[in-house]
């Protein structure tokens, strides 16, 4: 096992804790190198969070990919958002989601509200 842990302030650093995390990788949990791969996991999770942060997803993605997920058809979702039309426009964006879609897609399909309420990327012309 390689030296003692620190935290990871730099990007030479973070990259020197990518290594180490998949020489470790598969490590049992419980042992030495699965508790080592799990504190290297922390500190890489709250450096990128810091210093790489990730846009949330596009609602319409979320819901795509929710759907394909859970197997779900655009018939699937008539009792959240409505008719055929209203979900085609909803999927194709060319209508934004309503507050009461929103409620919807969150209770019934668990997408974070946060991630629905964002304006949708329109699709480049």
């Amino acid at each position: 096992m390689r030296g003692s842990l620190k935290p990871i302030r730099s990007e030479v650093d973070y990259k020197a804790a990518l290594q180490e995390m998949k020489r470790l990788w598969g490590a049992k949990l419980g042992t030495p190198r699965g508790d080592r791969l799990d504190v290297l996991a922390t500190l890489i999770d709250v450096y990128e969070l810091e210093h790489h942060p990730v846009d949330p997803p596009d609602p319409v993605e979320a819901i795509r990919f929710r759907m394909e997920q859970q197997g779900l058809t655009r018939r699937d979702l008539e009792d959240i958002i409505g008719t055929r039309t209203r979900i085609a426009e909803v999927l194709n964006r060319k209508r934004a989601l309503s507050i009461g879609m929103i409620r919807r897609l969150h209770e019934k399909l668990g997408i974070p509200a946060e991630v629905l309420i964002r304006p949708s990327r329109r699709k480049a012309a």
